[in-house]
Order: C-alpha cells, then sequence, then structure tokens
C-alpha cells in the first residue's frame, strides 16, 4: 500500500512497543490492564511505607493490589489509597483494612471484612484504614527504655568483668574440678557399696528368717511355760521370806533376841573382851596357866 510509508511503519511499530511497555510496566506492579477489578478506596491518615503496586489480601491471600496514592496537601491527614479487588470477592460494609509490614519490611494491606457478608459495597466506595503496630514499631518504641536501662547494663558488665578478674574465681572453678572429681569417685564407691549389699542380701535375709525362726521357737517356747504355777511358786517364796523377816524382828526367837535385847548384846562383848584379854594373857604367861615336870609332880 502507498500509505505505509517506512515513516508510517515506525510509528506503527514505536505505538506497539509503547502500549506493550506500558502493559509490561502494569503488570510488574502487579495491576492487570486487561482485568474487570472493582475499584474502591481506602482512607488513611498515614501510610508509612505504603506505595503503589503493594498487594491487598484477604485472610492471607491476594486479592488486590494498591493502584495509586493520593495525597490531599490542604488536608494532609487525609490520604486516599485507590485499591483495585478481584471482582469476584465481595467486599462487606464495615470492612477495614490495615497497613502492616513483616520483619523485612514488605508491606501489605489486609481487609478485614465486616459482619454482613450479604450486606456489600458498592464499587467506588471508601474503606476505613488503620495501621498495623508490628514487631518493628514496638520494638522502635522499645528504644527509649532501652536507652534507660543503658547505664546500668554497662554498670553490670563492669561488676561481671571484675568479677571475672578475680583470680579467686580461677581457684573456685580449680576447686569445683576438684569436687567435681571426688563426686565422681564417691559415685563409683557407692555403685560398688550397693552391687556388694546386693550380693549379700540374700545371705542377710537367710540370717534374718533364721533370727526370726529363733524368735518364734522362744515364743512358742514362752507360751508352753505354765505361767500359772510359776508364780504360785514365787508367792510361796516371798512368803516364806517375809516369815523369816517376822521371825528375825521377833522378840521370841533367839535371832530375835539377838538383835533387840541390848542387855544380852552388851553381855556378849563383854564375855567376847573377857575372852580376849584372856587369850593375850595365856600368850603372854603361857607357865601361870600350864606345869609341865620331867621328874612327876612336885609337892608343895
Amino acid at each position: 500500500m502507498k500509505y505505509l510509508t517506512n515513516e508510517v511503519k515506525i510509528a506503527l511499530v514505536a505505538v506497539v512497543g509503547i502500549v506493550v511497555m506500558f502493559i509490561g510496566l502494569q503488570y510488574l506492579k502487579g495491576l492487570n490492564v486487561f482485568s474487570s477489578d472493582n475499584h474502591y478506596y481506602a482512607r488513611f491518615n498515614d501510610v508509612s511505607g505504603l506505595t503503589a503496586s503493594c498487594p491487598v489480601y484477604a485472610y492471607g491471600y491476594k486479592v488486590g493490589v494498591v493502584s495509586k496514592i493520593m495525597y490531599d496537601y490542604k488536608s494532609p491527614e487525609n490520604i486516599i489509597a485507590a485499591i483495585s479487588i478481584d471482582s469476584e470477592l465481595d467486599v462487606p460494609r464495615h470492612t477495614t483494612v490495615e497497613i502492616a509490614s513483616d520483619l523485612l519490611g514488605n508491606v501489605k494491606l489486609e481487609l478485614k471484612f465486616g459482619p454482613n457478608p450479604t450486606d456489600i459495597l458498592a464499587q467506588g466506595d471508601t474503606i476505613d484504614g488503620d495501621i498495623r503496630r508490628g514487631t518493628m514499631e514496638k520494638a522502635a518504641n522499645m528504644i527509649p527504655q532501652i536507652e534507660k536501662m543503658l547505664p546500668k547494663l554497662d554498670s553490670i558488665l563492669a561488676s561481671v568483668n571484675t568479677l571475672l578478674a578475680d583470680p579467686a574465681l580461677g581457684n573456685t572453678v580449680h576447686n569445683v574440678d576438684h569436687i567435681s572429681a571426688n563426686l565422681a569417685t564417691t559415685t563409683q564407691e557407692l555403685k560398688q557399696l550397693t552391687a556388694s549389699l546386693n550380693q549379700q542380701m540374700p545371705q542377710m535375709i537367710d540370717k534374718a528368717n533364721g533370727v526370726l525362726a529363733n524368735t518364734e521357737g522362744f515364743t512358742r517356747q514362752l507360751n508352753g511355760i505354765d505361767i500359772a504355777a510359776t508364780m504360785d511358786k514365787v508367792d510361796m517364796t516371798l512368803a516364806n521370806v517375809q516369815q523369816m523377816t517376822a521371825a528375825l524382828n521377833s522378840k521370841n526367837g533367839t535371832l530375835g533376841l539377838l538383835m533387840h535385847d541390848a542387855e544380852l548384846y552388851q553381855n556378849m562383848n563383854a564375855t567376847m573382851r573377857d575372852a580376849d584379854a584372856l587369850m593375850i594373857d595365856l600368850k603372854a604367861n603361857p607357865k601361870r596357866y600350864v606345869h609341865f615336870s620331867v621328874f612327876g609332880k612336885k609337892n608343895n
């Protein structure tokens, strides 16, 4: 054709290239040019980290994407994010959307559906938005408290360093090694003692059984003794002892008189003294009492 000059062909190729590049860029952003998504608006007063092409999730499943963010310079706290959501998903009224981020800093929107699934939002309606306070923000809020704790931590570390530098700690650890060695030796000896007791236990049990058997035999012997007859004999013996004690205490008998008659006692003492004096004089002067003569009796 005479109208398809080289200039026209170059222009057509350029247009097609631009269109393809536009579609590719939109695809890289997560936007599908040919899709029939429903478009909604989310209102935020802070969109920290939120950008166009951020994904939109519902129950952990990607259902849309942020297509554009519109900032109102006259009302800085009124920030609108245009979001495209799969047309097959019905969004109930009173649904909210939250900006969430993970530890790696990836930002996304999460839909929190309203209570009535039959009351559906119309396309183009506005959804209230908020920011979920994630782990990183909580950690950032803890920084002032950590800064207050740093002087105390420095003091604690200095005390720990002083303690570690003390040679007494090394000696203590050395002593602990000795104690551990002694405990190991004691444990081994206890094991040996337990093994020895286990070996001797049958013999000890046999001896104990023998002692119990002897005890039972002794018990049977005790049961065989006539306790009543034995007690009668004991009573008789006690009665005889009482009679003898009564006889001793009585003044009628010989023993009683000896025990109670003071005059008889004194006479016996005098007699014994006289006999003792006689024996002394006999030993001192035997010739006075005994006369011996070879030639017979001497006549006076």
